[in-house]
């Protein structure tokens, strides 16, 4: 019996073992890490579908795609799908797949986390017990989330579960979009800096990519005020990162949270000798349980495309069936 070739698929970087694994079982696999260019060329033709993640390696560019003639989908890892060009796979009628809804608690867990922990110090209180210094004074009283009012900007999925949970502190909550989202009890604003200028605290969770570059920017950052405390747990291109690190050291606002950077992992030199901000190293999702989640929503998006289903999670601008 003649065994029917797999299909032949493109994976971009280095993705989670678990995704390897059932990507070579199930498909042809090319690496554009590992491949030389010559076959890669050669097989450029016959490439339909595109494994990537947004922090593991390269892109899906334009010229990606217009070197892929028989591609129909890209399947990312990840919910923010910016290191795609969904306007070039658009053109050319490819589905792009993204991992929402698995990854919305985790995220939304450590957004308070990191809030919590930027408020009241406590990478900074760990420090000083670790080295000695409590033998000899008490550690300095912090701010605390009872006199503040938290904006976010952003209410999407995430968006939503980390104000369900803020609202359980009992402190005033507001959300910035550019529409109101129906069924929801706080407070719209459709302008960033009127926000700004209202609330002790802004927890960023939009997007990223070019309608949102350096959404946060010095304005809006004077707007948040001296008391002011930024949160960001979306991407790093969202904030101006130069704006950010002069208003944290010339006392514009107080203290900044942050999971993301605008080049990771290269973190300025500035942040990390500052002691009013708390730097993560872009884990908001990063757990064993969620991780897995997000890696099977990958595979299975691209298992149910190979076997001529609608794949589960098509992004808004790329739907399926991407062609009429």
């Amino acid at each position: 019996m003649t065994q029917t070739p797999q299909t032949e698929i493109l994976q971009t970087g280095p993705m989670m073992a678990m995704i390897e694994r059932q990507l070579a079982a199930h498909f042809h696999v090319h690496r554009l890490d590992r491949d030389d260019a010559a076959a890669l060329a050669r097989a450029a033709p016959r490439i339909r579908a595109v494994a990537t993640a947004a922090g593991g390696g390269l892109g899906v560019d334009r010229a990606l795609i217009a070197r892929l003639p028989a591609l129909e989908i890209v399947a990312n890892f990840g919910v923010g799908y910016d290191a795609v060009d969904v306007g070039a796979a658009a053109e050319r009628g490819i589905v792009v797949t993204n991992t929402p809804g698995v990854l919305d608690d985790e995220v939304a867990d450590l957004a308070v986390a990191l809030l919590l922990a930027t408020v009241r110090r406590l990478p900074q209180a760990d420090r000083f017990l670790r080295e000695g210094r409590w033998t000899s004074a008490a550690f300095p009283l912090t701010g605390s989330l009872r006199d503040r009012s938290i904006g976010i900007v952003g209410l999407g999925r995430i968006g939503r579960a980390i104000a369900g949970r803020l609202a359980a502190f009992g402190r005033p909550l507001a959300y910035h979009a550019r529409n109101p989202v129906a069924g929801v009890p706080w407070r719209h604003y459709a302008d960033l800096r009127q926000m700004a200028r209202a609330v002790d605290i802004l927890v960023v969770i939009v997007p990223g990519g070019a309608a949102t570059r350096h959404l946060i920017d010095r304005p809006v950052l004077e707007a948040l005020g001296p008391s002011g405390i930024l949160i960001n747990v979306a991407r790093g291109s969202v904030v101006d990162e130069a704006a950010l690190i002069r208003a944290l050291g010339d006392g514009t606002i107080a203290a900044a949270g942050l999971d993301v950077f605008a080049d990771e992992p290269d973190v300025p030199e500035a942040l990390r000798r500052m002691d009013n901000v708390v730097l993560l190293p872009h884990v908001a999702s990063a757990t064993h349980f969620t991780r897995n989640a997000m890696g099977q929503l990958v595979v299975d998006n691209l298992l149910a495309w190979s076997q001529g289903r609608p794949p589960l999670t098509p992004v808004p601008e790329t739907p399926w069936p991407a062609k009429a």
